[in-house]
């Protein structure tokens, strides 16, 4: 029977997305097909990781806060078992940059552009701002590199002084600050996250947009509103034109599972936001036969 961990962040760290509604339906899942299954947590020091078989991460959502003491967890945890996903994509996976990679590789990705410094930042924003973007010209979306939920991450006007200043913030704390151009189809709500489990999309989920213009998040927190949506032949041709590039740029084998995060856009056409390759969040409690797929994937891997 094979021993296998959850690899989730405590309790104490509250999210407005519940992980429970994706640890539990897996961790029943592996149970029903013969595992021996548990929650142990990344940064729980008592945690015997030389005593499970394989380690599957699924909602270290702290590790935004804590990156380093996150990546010599995946050294520790890799040498003491087999790590899900691997370790060396995890890393890879940390760092948006990651898109332009991508990029190069020719999968289509939303244009943005990267800074390290704010003069760099400034000329790259008032270009931006003067070219505009169809349907909302001078919008545009600011980011760290290393980030997730939303964190520092706004929607501005292009010449709303909060847009530099978030910068600056990013900046401050060693951070490289992404440009992009408004996406009105992604202001529509119009996002499209395709999962794969095994190289196969499972479903996909609409979950509404999350930027309030002027900065911050819509209603003031982060609050997805998941709803199961139909995929194309194109989108599901997509996903699998994605992993085979990420396979391609890290030389590193197909994912047990992954996140491709989409938008359909009359001006760039369909394009990658972002590739979620180690914490996302699956809605198993929206589609509960999905859970049963991965935990027979699991099992094959372990």
């Amino acid at each position: 029977m094979p021993r296998i961990a959850i690899v989730v962040t405590d309790a104490g760290f509250r999210v407005d997305t519940d992980p429970e509604r994706d640890v539990t339906p897996l961790l029943e899942a592996l149970l029903r097909c013969g595992a021996e299954a548990e929650r142990a947590i990344w940064h729980d020091p008592a945690v015997d990781w030389s005593s499970y078989d394989l380690a599957v991460i699924r909602t270290p959502w702290d590790y935004v806060l804590r990156a380093e003491e996150f990546e010599a967890w995946l050294d520790r945890a890799g040498r003491l078992t087999r790590v899900l996903n691997e370790p060396q994509l995890v890393r890879w996976n940390m760092d948006k940059r990651y898109l332009a990679q991508l990029d190069a590789a020719g999968v289509p990705v939303v244009p943005t552009t990267y800074h390290q410094d704010l003069e760099s930042f400034s000329s790259a924003l008032t270009e931006l701002g003067a070219t505009g973007s169809t349907g909302v010209p001078g919008h545009v979306v600011v980011k760290p590199a290393v980030g997730a939920g939303s964190l520092h991450t706004g929607l501005f006007g292009h010449d709303d002084p909060a847009a530099a200043e978030l910068a600056r913030v990013i900046l401050a704390e060693d951070g490289v600050v992404m440009l992009q151009p408004e996406v009105p189809e992604l202001s529509e709500g119009r996002e499209k996250a395709l999962y794969v489990v095994d190289g196969h999309v499972t479903h996909a989920i609409a979950k509404g947009a999350l930027l309030a213009r002027g900065g911050g998040l819509r209603g003031g927190t982060y609050q997805e509103r998941p709803v199961v949506v139909e995929t194309s032949t194109l989108e599901r041709s997509f996903a699998e034109r994605v992993l085979a590039a990420v396979s391609e740029v890290t030389g590193l084998a197909a994912p047990l599972y992954g996140r491709i995060d989409t938008v359909d856009s009359a001006e760039h056409g369909l394009v990658l936001l972002e590739a979620e390759l180690f914490e996302p969040f699956f809605n198993l409690h929206l589609v509960p036969d999905v859970a049963e797929t991965f935990a027979e994937a699991i099992l094959a891997r372990a």
